[in-house]
């Protein structure tokens, strides 16, 4: 787990001046970052005021249970190059066994789900809800669907 900001609490919000820190924790493989991610990231980052996005990025054996092949880069080099996007406050590896984990530690006041993010969601908020938290989940728009999506751009090289 990487962290740019050591001094973060584990508690949703974080006190910061005089206004609190909204935790906001995305998901994805990010295989590579074309401007479809970079979109995404803005989205969840500027959905409130105040926010702490976190990513959360796909464990390699996952991206092949969902996607049916590993991805190009490996889970470490993923890690790496989201962490040197300047809208990203925290970078995180998914669980490899279950999704509930990692996003119970990082106690997000928020998800936020890409617009064709569908593994893992279906009863995501009942989920957490039963673990004791509870949680907004948000669906963010779509960035040129049908250009940026990596499995069109690897075909168009």
């Amino acid at each position: 787990m990487s962290n740019k900001n050591v001094d973060k609490e584990k508690s949703p919000f974080r006190r910061s001046a005089e206004k609190e820190e909204t935790r906001i924790m995305v998901f994805g493989t990010f295989d590579g970052l074309h401007q479809g991610h970079i979109n995404f990231l803005k989205q969840a980052k500027n959905f409130i005021q105040n926010s702490f996005l976190i990513v959360s990025i796909a464990r390699d054996k996952n991206v092949l249970k969902i996607k049916g092949k590993y991805p190009d880069k490996n889970e470490r080099e993923r890690m790496i190059l989201v962490e040197k996007c300047k809208l990203v406050d925290q970078v995180v590896l998914s669980g490899i066994k279950s999704h509930l984990p990692h996003i119970i530690k990082m106690r997000p006041g928020i998800i936020a789900l890409g617009y064709d993010q569908k593994a893992y969601v279906q009863n995501l908020k009942k989920d957490l809800k039963n673990k004791g938290i509870l949680i907004k989940i948000i669906r963010l728009k779509p960035h040129q669907e049908k250009i940026y999506k990596n499995h069109l751009l690897k075909t168009k090289k």
